[in-house]
């Protein structure tokens, strides 16, 4: 099913998601990080990968609105709806743990604080994870965004 949303023929939702999906993780990465290795520099590093996340999650999800819009197969709009639910959810958790983290910037004791932020953030990546195998559901098995007419 060809795409509404889409530019020079390429849908444009697959072509923004890899930003989120790379920004967060690499976010939860930092995190662990930190544990070991105690630098504050790092807490800082995974506010800004959050932030940036969110940004991108909202930018990708403008195109992901229309694309979902026009799904018309009950099956793909069941995956697409539980796609969005979860990617909405993923987007509120990180920026719950972006919030809970803007409180302690610059904080001496920065690890005591960063454990409940922490937790948030795994969760959402999980959301996110989960929301990604879907979105490849969508377009591997629904053929969401595939134009069937080129060859």
């Amino acid at each position: 099913m060809k795409t509404k949303a889409s530019f020079a023929g390429s849908p444009i939702h697959p072509m923004l998601v890899h930003y989120p999906i790379a920004l967060w993780t690499t976010s939860v990465v930092t995190d662990v990080v930190f544990y070991f290795h105690r630098n504050t520099s790092l807490v800082l590093i995974s506010k800004f990968l959050i932030a940036a996340g969110i940004l991108g999650a909202l930018a990708a999800a403008i195109p992901g609105l229309i694309d979902w819009v026009t799904i018309r197969d009950p099956a793909a709009k069941k995956t697409g709806t539980l796609h969005l639910f979860l990617n909405i959810s993923a987007l509120v958790l990180f920026s719950v743990s972006l919030y809970l983290r803007m409180g302690n910037y610059g904080a001496a004791a920065v690890g005591r604080h960063l454990t409940v932020p922490f937790v948030v953030s795994v969760a959402g990546w999980l959301d996110m994870a989960i929301a990604a195998s879907l979105g490849g559901k969508l377009v591997y098995k629904h053929r969401m965004g595939v134009d069937e007419g080129v060859n």
